[in-house]
């Protein structure tokens, strides 16, 4: 049986997003659905890639897919509170990017939920996957830490 690790604190986290919940976020029993806990990160990651111009149409040597993506929850959020999105990365390999996420309210100090993400660099015509990019690799170091 594995060990449930406990809600991360703000500091483990490098980069944030702010996002605002919606009230079609809240589900029958009141809290967000588990399925916008998966937008936040898909945000989260792509904003960040976009606004370090390694993403999109300022990349075209690669393409980061996804392909695989979870969620722990400890905590439920509701409309209308805020979230900020931490983002840290926790592996780069030689063709993938691992995130780590977790979501935060204002007023509390740990985390509701922490999700991970996971990148693998693709060929854009072949759609195989490819080294990252040098120039990426950099970028995503910036945001590395270990675990």
């Amino acid at each position: 049986m594995t060990t449930r690790l406990g809600p991360d604190t703000r500091q483990t986290y490098k980069h944030y997003t702010d996002i605002s919940t919606r009230w079609m976020d809240n589900d029958c029993y009141g809290h967000v659905n588990n399925v916008i806990y998966y937008s936040w990160f898909d945000t989260a990651v792509n904003g960040m890639l976009l606004a370090q111009k390694i993403a999109g149409a300022a990349s075209p040597e690669a393409i980061a897919l996804v392909v695989k993506t979870g969620c722990e929850y400890f905590e439920s959020v509701s409309f209308p509170q805020p979230v900020e999105i931490g983002l840290r990365v926790i592996k780069l390999g030689s063709s993938s990017a691992t995130y780590e996420l977790g979501v935060f309210t204002p007023d509390q100090p740990l985390c509701h939920a922490r999700g991970t993400f996971v990148h693998v660099y693709v060929d854009p015509a072949t759609r195989r996957p490819i080294q990252i990019p040098q120039r990426h690799r950099e970028v995503l170091n910036q945001y590395l830490t270990l675990e």
